[in-house]
């Protein structure tokens, strides 16, 4: 039996010295990195956002909103793909599901960070949340559920460290429930409102529903490869079943997308309404063109669809690199939707002179630093979970 075990389970003895080495060195980088970003947001609280951040009163969001629902996003994903093997029980989907969830906690805590120095009043979030408790908000409920999530999530995660699987179980469907409960009003937030025509639709929630699926898949395909390439692990059979089957319902997510790409594409420009109109011309050969062609399209979508494709989801090298360029496509994605939505005038279409016909736009070194420092953040504890959790290795199930 335990010939049998061995065969299927990678080492969870001590780390080789030159695999600790590079892990330690890793985790120093990403650290440093982690801690220079979190100063660029600490110093942009001191002297203010208007003299380090690029918005404006014409585009209050700028690319830490972009990058916060980038996180969260990612968060539900991983979320989903976790409670496919440990709440519905697909066995194939087991062997990741423990790396889904703790990856889970760090992309929303990493979400958590880059919306608080973009909020510039940080200290106001929490205690307005529950001392100004708005129940006729998205944006509130957006909040408490998130927070909800995190701690169903946290408590999922400790129990499947004991080996605790049915209740982690229970844990794991509130938190599939409050993630999408939460998710879903996060798309609201930007499908409700009327005077934002590129966001304005019913159908926003579940297209944000529907990405985070594909971002959860990708996100944990990259994240495994990186962790046995790292502890210098051959991948098992139960580990290649579950990348081929996650890589799978990847392809059927872009697929998902795509349709709802051609379709949101149609309705931009059916009926010739002004601002739709204008925020599909910007993004279809204006100034995100190449956002939009190269990032989303491209690399969102075309790009892993095929390579996922032409492998038949078999070969783990070529769905990492799918999963990487899908993770680029996604944060194209996240940013377009984030700025092209504010970039379009309420008054386009009034026959106005003298006003721009799209508002400007550029993220300073301030922003990006801060939203480098999320990503920085998720590789730091991705290695640093590789180190103290033996691999995430699921001993019974």
């Amino acid at each position: 039996m335990n010939g049998v075990m061995d065969s299927i389970l990678p080492r969870t003895g001590g780390l080789e010295p030159s695999t600790a080495k590079g892990i330690n060195v890793a985790l120093m980088f990403f650290g440093i990195f982690t801690l220079v970003g979190i100063g660029f947001g600490v110093h942009s609280l001191v002297v203010g956002h208007e003299h380090t951040f690029g918005v404006s009163r014409e585009v209050p969001w700028g690319a830490l909103i972009a990058a916060y629902v980038f996180f969260v996003v990612t968060s539900t994903g991983l979320c989903i793909v976790s409670s496919v093997g440990h709440v519905f029980g697909i066995e194939n989907f087991e062997p990741i599901a423990k790396r889904a969830v703790y990856m889970s906690i760090v992309t929303i805590v990493a979400g958590f960070i880059v919306i608080a120095f973009e909020i510039e009043n940080t200290w106001r979030m929490p205690v307005g949340n529950v001392v100004g408790a708005n129940l006729s908000s998205n944006i509130w409920w957006m909040g408490t559920l998130y927070g909800a999530y995190l701690v169903f999530m946290i408590g999922e995660f400790i129990l499947l460290q004991k080996d605790s699987h049915k209740k982690a179980a229970y844990f794991g469907l509130a938190g599939l429930i409050s993630g999408i409960a939460a998710h879903s009003n996060l798309g609201a937030v930007f499908g409700l409102l009327n005077g934002r025509p590129f966001w304005h639709g019913p159908y926003m929630p579940i297209y944000f529903i529907a990405s985070a699926a594909l971002s959860g898949c990708v996100t944990i395909i990259f994240c495994t490869y990186i962790a046995h390439k790292v502890n210098k692990w051959q991948m098992s059979y139960d580990q290649e079943k579950a990348m081929q089957s996650v890589a799978k319902m990847a392809a059927l997510t872009i697929a998902i997308l795509i349709f709802f790409t051609i379709w949101k594409v149609i309705a931009g420009v059916a009926g010739h309404p002004p601002g739709k109109v204008l925020a599909m011309e910007a993004l279809l050969n204006g100034p995100y063109s190449i956002n939009f062609w190269v990032g989303e399209i491209a690399f969102g979508m075309l790009i892993p669809f095929i390579i996922i494709l032409a492998v038949r989801a078999k070969n783990m090298g070529a769905l990492f690199i799918a999963s990487f360029c899908a993770i680029l496509g996604i944060f194209a994605m996240r940013y377009d939707l984030v700025i092209l939505g504010q970039v379009i005038p309420h008054y386009y279409g009034m026959d106005m002179v003298d006003y721009p016909t799209l508002f400007s736009y550029k993220p300073t070194l301030h922003e990006l630093m801060v939203a480098a420092s999320g990503l920085t953040f998720c590789l730091f504890f991705l290695f640093l979970g590789e180190k103290l959790f033996r691999g995430h290795v699921t001993e019974s199930h």
